[in-house]
């Protein structure tokens, strides 16, 4: 049936960027997708992806973000909240949920037109004060060390220089300095071995990685081979039922590994609501440490020099406070990163019920009812789990909680493979120019292993090709993996490829230099402290 009128001519009517910033600083959600202007502000509560993935792609070209997360019949209904088109190459805004700020729109104020320019490079500019480990990258391999490998602050010199007079009143601005410095460090060691960010060069990068999409599309690597899961199924059923007869032997110790493999990979009653939240928002702004919640594990975990300054997340949207609980770890966590993880599994029950009791999903739309279903089903899973299995299965309070510590314990090795593509890497904001292929590349990295061990990773060693193409099916990741290497080379981007052992170096080394780091803050912060006292005495 033939669109009216009215709606055809709304929907191809151009809009210039001005009028585009207008619409946002209004109150607006704006996305751009392949040249089409969509006003999606109805659709943000009904997303089953949740609303702050759409929130950060605000004022962005999202066309390679809704490619990659989406189906084809999924963006096809996005046509529905077309309002207009863009010409030409579109330079992306910084959203407002990443303290983006959008003007009004004043028709026909020539002055505000001429100003564009300079308005959108200091959007962008303010994007870029973020951490980022350095990079002496190569392909297919990048190593990446941060400026914790210094003994000292990159501006010690300066405690020195304080004058007493002065020192109360720098007090509070001198330590943020140290931060900045190492920020800025990190950023120009990214900026000096991936590609340029300027419009030529990046846009080339996004022809390629789209031609590559059309060569995986061509080549069936997005086709599920259900098939190929049998193996899958088959194995995890025989460890089940393993699982099932040492409990009925009085094995404890045998069947907990059997049941940290099975309940915590399938039916591990977690939110998968909440996952698909989190992991929509994770692969939009990867490594960020204000924005991607897979990296905002403070007191625990530290990945970036800038959470010691107590960000605030935007996905949590609270404080991630560096607190004395939070010193403490930090200062450790290179030595405690696998006690952690051991204990990762319960955190993910609180992330999960916090999910589902605060309604943080969807109310309404076609996934309102997602929400009462997944309460159904961890209730089924704590009735048969904990009840069933534990509290019946098992006579003794110790053999219990035996039981349960140790089954959850052995999903470790999980949360190892998880963080590994991750924390090794950049957290870097190199500001709303870098394209999403870059960006995937920069932040992640993949472990290479032979394949007949592709079973053990199960999958989750092919990061880096699953943040380019999310919607690929595991078992066709190694095909996809040589096209991947092969589009590096062409554009000069790094792959950052490490052996599994090689892998947990790198990670246990920058959790060591962040650590580092925080006692030369930890320092910078009683010097200054002094410093300060003696000027206020004087």
């Amino acid at each position: 049936m033939p669109l009216p009128t009215s709606v055809t001519a709304r929907k191809s009517k151009s809009l210039s960027r001005r009028q585009v910033e207008g619409l946002i600083a209004d109150g607006h959600a704006i996305v751009v997708v392949h040249g089409k202007v969509l006003k999606v502000d109805a659709w943000l509560k009904y997303h089953p992806g949740g609303d702050k993935a759409i929130m950060h792609m605000v004022g962005r070209d999202a066309t390679d973000e809704v490619n990659a997360l989406h189906s084809p019949e999924a963006r096809k209904c996005m046509e529905a909240y077309q309002i207009g088109q863009v010409e030409g190459l579109w330079e992306n805004f910084l959203p407002p949920i990443q303290g983006g700020h959008f003007r009004a729109y004043i028709e026909d104020d020539e002055k505000l037109q001429h100003s564009d320019e300079n308005f959108d490079l200091s959007s962008s500019q303010n994007s870029s004060r973020s951490s980022t480990p350095s990079s002496d990258g190569s392909i297919p391999l990048i190593r990446r060390r941060g400026p914790g490998n210094a003994t000292e602050s990159p501006s010690s010199s300066s405690i020195s220089s304080l004058s007493s007079s002065s020192a109360v009143e720098r007090k509070a601005e001198t330590i943020p300095s140290y931060i900045d410095a190492w920020t800025k460090q990190e950023i120009d060691l990214d900026l000096s071995a991936y590609p340029p960010l300027d419009p030529v060069t990046q846009d080339e990068i996004v022809q390629k990685y789209r031609l590559l999409h059309d060569r995986i599309k061509a080549e069936g690597l997005y086709e599920c081979h259900y098939a190929s899961y049998l193996t899958e199924i088959c194995r995890y059923a025989l460890l089940f039922g393993l699982c099932l007869l040492f409990l009925r032997w009085g094995w404890y110790g045998t069947s907990d590994t059997v049941i940290g493999i099975i309940i915590a990979d399938f039916w591990g009653g977690l939110s998968l609501g909440w996952w698909k939240r989190n992991h929509n928002v994770h692969h939009i702004v990867t490594n960020s440490p204000e924005h991607d919640p897979d990296i905002e594990h403070l007191p625990f975990f530290a990945i970036s020099h800038r959470l010691l300054l107590s960000l605030r997340s935007t996905y949590y949207d609270r404080i991630m406070s560096y607190d004395s609980f939070a010193k403490f770890f930090v200062h450790y966590q290179s030595s405690l990163y696998y006690v952690i993880l051991a204990f990762g599994r319960f955190n993910l029950y609180r992330l999960s019920w916090e999910y589902l009791i605060l309604g943080l999903g969807p109310r309404k739309g076609p996934a309102w009812w997602h929400r009462w279903f997944e309460i159904l089903g961890n209730i089924v899973f704590w009735y048969w789990f904990g009840y069933g299995m534990v509290y019946k299965g098992i006579p003794t309070p110790w053999g219990r909680f035996v039981f349960v510590m140790v089954s959850h314990m052995v999903t470790m090795p999980l949360h190892v493979q998880i963080t590994l593509s991750h924390f090794a890497m950049s957290t870097a904001d190199l500001g709303v120019r870098e394209s999403f292929p870059q960006r995937m590349l920069r932040t992640t990295m993949d472990v290479d292993c032979p394949e007949w061990l592709d079973f053990l990773h199960g999958g989750l060693q092919f990061q880096a090709i699953h943040h380019l193409y999310p919607r690929i099916p595991r078992h066709n990741l190694r095909r996809t993996q040589k096209l991947v290497v092969e589009f590096c080379k062409d554009v000069g981007l790094p792959y950052a490829l490490y052996g599994f052992v090689e892998g947990n170096k790198e990670v246990i080394g920058r959790l060591a230099d962040v650590g580092r780091q925080a006692a030369i803050l930890a320092q910078c912060q009683k010097a200054v402290s002094e410093k300060a006292d003696l000027g206020h005495h004087t």
